[in-house]
């Protein structure tokens, strides 16, 4: 049989054209079908948004007759969820506890939109419910901070501004991002103390304090918020109540806004009157050698400042032709302060260098402890902090306020150092008369009020105007209100007696080593000018004290049962803390060596490897007496004994450092602490560097200028006057 071959190749050609033809036909069903329905769903969701923008547009032009359509309870969405909200979310419990003859009828029709939309998942209102606070989980360990978020309440006035492209499925409402309130919302914080049993009562300050954040309609005022959450709470339907036993009571309420008394605290005119003040007299100062400059070149002086002829600058040269002006306007000049903030000295035979470092050193410890210290009033974990505060590793920071001692033991030292080997001063003591004696201490103190006085006012001043700021603005509830105190009590601050009072009642709490340090100066002085005629009966009163300050700190120590706990320390910081017989200690210390070195030249003759033995041992004792703590369990015999011989022997570690130092001695870290670095304390990151800077600013316009005064009042007092 033979097979014949075909001659029509076209019509293969033929059958895969239509093959592909017929493929594409069907793919392009199914791809116009998919877009079709892509289309279709975009179609929705528009018209979804379009509804809920209509919808939103309808509620806001139907606010002026919101009250007529509340006036029919019917118009209230039923939900099953109404009763767990009311139980759980503040903000719906307060939606229905509100009444007409509870608060303002715009706030009540408010409030019942709030509700209304709430229930019937109105997206601006879900926002609403969402930027409320309710109970965060942690409230054992003293989470009180239910803050819900600010930023989610601004976002319900002011939607948050965002692009989504629409060429993605989303199965969220639009209405979220686009759809604002009908009506002006702010945030506020309502404040609720608890006594729930519960939860971890530390005892150091008032914690127990619930922070409640409420996105809530501008209509109702604070007074009326408060009120409503009172009758919220006292009516049995708060579910943390009954189920945590909170027994909440309702303190106060912040609207987060500075208020207009503000500005008229007399802190507020002070401060702005020191500040005016140092402005002018700083220009005064530039004026004032802008002018000598130009008297001492070569061409004609003109009058003013250069070619400047503003009036200000005629009124600065014509006020500046006083001479007894330019005698103290110098003190202000701002370029030679600098100078002097930054000037690096070489370190001489009458200086002893390592007490630039371990000042450095110490000053940045303590306030690594601040920090942390303050950061308790913010943090929900307050009892896990505390935790970290008992362990071996963290003892560094916990046992910080022992440092305080070092600058005591400092003090003491150069007090009587300086004192003792200015052989001019001992001669005029000796030769003065009581009367003559009493003038000379009486110019001593004159002129270390005035080294300290200025700048001290001018920081109580801010820590009024701050502390005032953040108690109106601040989401958290300020314990240690320094405004209230500073206005009630800021001359036992300028008289340096705070801490003999409560320290619940200080201004600045954290000023009472100054005040301890002013009273310790007026002893040393007095006891200083009593040893120059009556050595005996000085060194017997020093002892006496010694002894004194021991059997005091052990008096009070037994009778307060005192205890190293941190809640134990806090309770007892009146008595032990910040009493000026209790520290006292590480001044006498201090004094003794200086006594020691000077008056009786002990010469400490060893060899080099017991000298290196003796350096290192006192660099052990000083980490031993931070690190003696870790075990705080202890009874009140054994916590006071350890209290008082730490403090004993840490200071005794750095008055070995102070004298050896003063000798010329010392080891490979105490020639670390001599580094010229640290007569700036500039080896610091973080808070140290803002402090730093701050420190700079303060001292560069308060203090350096004072300090420029009290010496020139010094040069011309001990010139001899011409017969």
């Amino acid at each position: 049989m033979e097979i014949r071959r075909t001659s029509r190749p076209y019509l293969w050609v033929f059958l895969m054209l239509l093959g592909l033809w017929l493929g594409s036909v069907l793919a392009k069903g199914a791809s116009n079908q998919t877009t079709s329905q892509t289309w279709q769903h975009q179609q929705q969701q528009q018209q979804q948004q379009q509804r809920y923008q209509s919808q939103l547009l309808n509620e806001s032009q139907s606010v002026p007759e919101e009250l007529e359509i509340l006036e029919t309870t019917s118009a209230i969405v039923s939900s099953p969820h109404e009763t767990h909200l009311t139980r759980t979310s503040v903000i719906f419990g307060l939606t229905k506890v509100a009444n007409e003859s509870s608060v303002s009828q715009k706030c009540h029709a408010q409030l019942r939109q709030v509700q209304r939309g709430i229930l019937g998942k109105q997206p601006w209102a879900m926002k609403v419910l969402d930027a409320s606070g309710t109970k965060p989980s942690g409230f054992v360990y003293g989470q009180n901070y239910w803050l819900g978020s600010r930023e989610a309440c601004r976002g319900v006035q002011r939607p948050v501004g965002i692009t989504l492209s629409k060429n993605f499925d989303r199965v969220m409402h639009y209405g979220i991002i686009t759809q604002k309130a009908p009506f002006d919302m702010d945030y506020r914080v309502l404040y609720l103390r608890h006594s729930s049993p519960w939860q971890v009562e530390i005892k150091l300050m008032s914690e127990q304090i619930i922070h409640i954040g409420l996105c809530l309609p501008s209509a109702c005022s604070s007074e009326e918020v408060k009120s409503l959450a009172q009758d919220y709470v006292a009516g049995g339907t708060f579910a943390e109540n009954e189920i945590f036993d909170i027994r909440p009571e309702v303190v106060y309420m912040k609207d987060l806004q500075l208020k207009e008394q503000f500005f008229e605290r007399a802190s507020f005119r002070l401060l702005v009157a020191c500040v005016l003040a140092t402005g002018v007299l700083m220009l005064c100062a530039q004026q004032l050698t802008a002018t000598k400059k130009l008297e001492s070149s070569t061409e004609e002086p003109e009058p003013g400042l250069a070619p400047a002829e503003s009036e200000l600058w005629r009124g600065l040269n014509s006020l500046l032709q006083l001479e007894r002006l330019q005698k103290f306007i110098p003190c202000w000049d701002v370029p030679a302060n600098w100078a002097k903030i930054f000037a690096v000295r070489e370190n001489s035979p009458n200086e002893i260098p390592l007490m630039n470092g371990l000042r450095s050193v110490c000053a940045i410890w303590i306030m690594v402890f601040h920090v942390v210290w303050f950061m308790y009033f913010t943090v929900h974990n307050k009892t896990v902090l505390i935790s970290y505060a008992e362990q071996a590793f963290f003892q560094y920071v916990s046992s910080a306020p022992l440092l305080v001692d070092v600058f005591f033991t400092i003090s003491g030292f150069l007090q009587t150092f300086n004192f003792l080997r200015n052989s001019q001063q001992l001669e005029t003591v000796r030769r003065n008369s009581l009367s003559e004696n009493v003038k000379l201490f009486g110019k001593l103190l004159f002129h270390r009020y005035l080294r300290l006085g200025p700048l001290y006012l001018v920081v109580m001043a801010t820590v009024d105007l701050v502390y005032a700021y953040i108690g109106d603005v601040s989401v958290y509830h300020i314990n240690e209100r320094f405004d209230e105190m500073c206005s009630k009590h800021w001359w036992r601050n300028l008289l340096f007696i705070q801490n003999l009072f409560d320290h619940r009642d200080m201004c600045a709490n954290w000023s009472w080593s100054l005040a301890c340090e002013m009273q310790f100066f007026i002893l040393a002085n007095a006891l200083l000018f009593l040893y120059v005629k009556y050595p005996k009966v000085v060194k017997a009163l020093v002892a006496s004290s010694f002894v004194a300050t021991i059997a005091w700190s052990y008096s009070i120590g037994l009778s307060i049962k005192f205890q190293l706990s941190f809640d134990a320390a806090f309770a007892t910081g009146t008595e032990i803390y910040t009493s000026p017989f209790v520290r006292v200690l590480p001044y006498i210390l201090g004094a003794a060596t200086a006594w020691l070195f000077l008056e009786n030249r002990v010469q400490l003759e060893i060899s080099e490897s017991k000298e290196r033995f003796c350096w290192h041992l006192a660099l052990l004792v000083f980490f031993a007496c931070i690190y003696s703590t870790v075990k705080r369990d202890l009874g009140p015999l054994m916590a006071i004994t350890l209290f008082v011989m730490g403090r004993l022997f840490f200071s005794l570690s750095v008055c070995w450092m102070i004298a050896r130092s003063c000798s010329g001695r010392g080891v490979w870290w105490s020639r670390l602490l001599e580094a010229k670095g640290f007569q700036h304390c500039v080896v610091t990151c973080g808070f140290a560097v803002i402090v730093y800077l701050a420190s700079i600013l303060f001292s560069l316009a308060f203090e350096l200028p004072f300090s420029n005064l009290s010496s020139l009042l010094n040069r011309r007092q001990s010139r001899p006057k011409s017969a």
